[in-house]
């Protein structure tokens, strides 16, 4: 594993690690852009609709039929635009400093002591930050570019690693893995159910991994496959 040098502590000053204002500005104009092509077409359908008795909704569809085009091109547009801030609300922001480190992401905060962190790295599209124990504090996706969040925290003085430390020690999980914590076996049987659901299950399989994480178990995903290794043991260098 490479790792970046540890620089000296700054002086506390502050840096900001998100999608460009430009960025989000595109993401918004691109959804109401596609949600007013969208709404242009509910009308022709809507009127399609109505002429076939046996079709579905056709309440609603009537109603959609009586709408004039600009209105369905509005409510389309601002649907989009809706949709497109709910997409810039999800995305993760860093903020940086010599002593802390907070990701901010749906609304939430997370803050992590510049002294309880060991390492940071990206694996795949995830910001993960490890704890001296081997722990994970933080595991985050993350789509900002790779090479300017590690120049961020190394120029802060945080160890940046190329690659998981600690990756060689997973092991992919089934059911009745020996070696496991007691009760570890019943929350990844449940994880694995959380992820193999469609439509997003990113908050209860989050909320599982701090369960895991809490019996002394770090999990990562692959392509809806677990693997799972325990806290570093004793001695073993972070």
């Amino acid at each position: 594993m490479e790792t970046t040098p540890v620089r000296g502590r700054d002086d506390g000053r502050l840096t900001v690690l998100g999608a460009p204002g430009w960025g989000s500005v595109c993401v918004c104009v691109v959804f109401a852009l596609v949600g007013a092509g969208t709404g242009r077409l509910l009308g022709p359908l809507a009127h399609w609709l109505v002429t076939l008795p046996w079709a579905p909704m056709q309440g609603p569809a009537r109603l959609v039929a009586a709408l004039p085009a600009p209105v369905l091109y509005a409510v389309g547009a601002v649907a989009g635009l809706a949709l497109g801030l709910v997409a810039r609300h999800e995305q993760l922001v860093i903020r940086l400093t010599g002593d802390h480190v907070v990701l901010s992401r749906k609304g939430r905060q997370h803050g992590f002591a510049r002294d309880a962190v060991a390492t940071v790295f990206r694996d795949g599209k995830d910001l993960v930050l490890l704890g001296h124990d081997g722990g994970e504090l933080a595991r985050q996706a993350c789509d900002i570019d790779a090479n300017r969040v590690a120049d961020a925290f190394a120029a802060h003085g945080y160890r940046w690693a190329k690659s998981d430390p600690h990756g060689d020690r997973f092991r992919r999980w089934v059911p009745g893995t020996p070696g496991l914590p007691a009760g570890a076996d019943a929350l990844l049987k449940a994880r694995q159910t959380a992820l193999d659901k469609k439509g997003p299950t990113a908050d209860e399989a989050g909320e599982l991994r701090d369960e895991l994480a809490r019996l002394g178990v770090v999990v990562r995903d692959e392509k809806r496959r677990q693997y799972w290794r325990p806290l570093r043991a004793e001695g073993e260098p972070s």
